[in-house]
């Protein structure tokens, strides 16, 4: 392989090239589960909150939610920036504590 010439990608997979931040990664990791119980209700739910990239860079907020013991149901959001799904992470977990949901003890 020739290393001298230009790469014709912002991309290189050499080790000696850095990228600082490269696209695609966040800042911190976001994970969240949250339980609602009631016996007199027989309630037992679950609510799981996860922010992770896609293969395309995009930025992931997953919902999950159910009753405990089974699948559940699912729905996926995409955004462009990591700070709209951040906006949607805490508005989604502000309104289920509202509700009663509480970590698993």
């Amino acid at each position: 392989m020739n290393r001298t010439g230009s790469t014709d990608s912002k991309h290189s997979l050499d080790p000696a090239s850095r990228i600082d931040h490269p696209a695609g990664m966040l800042s911190q990791p976001y994970h969240l589960y949250i339980e609602r119980t009631d016996a007199a209700r027989n309630m037992a739910r679950y609510y799981a909150l996860e922010i992770s990239t896609t293969l395309f860079g995009d930025t992931c907020l997953t919902r999950r939610w159910g009753r405990i013991g089974f699948g559940g149901q699912t729905m996926a959001h995409h955004f462009a920036d990591e700070s709209d799904a951040v906006m949607m992470f805490l508005t989604l977990a502000r309104q289920k504590r509202a509700r009663g949901y509480r970590p698993r003890p």
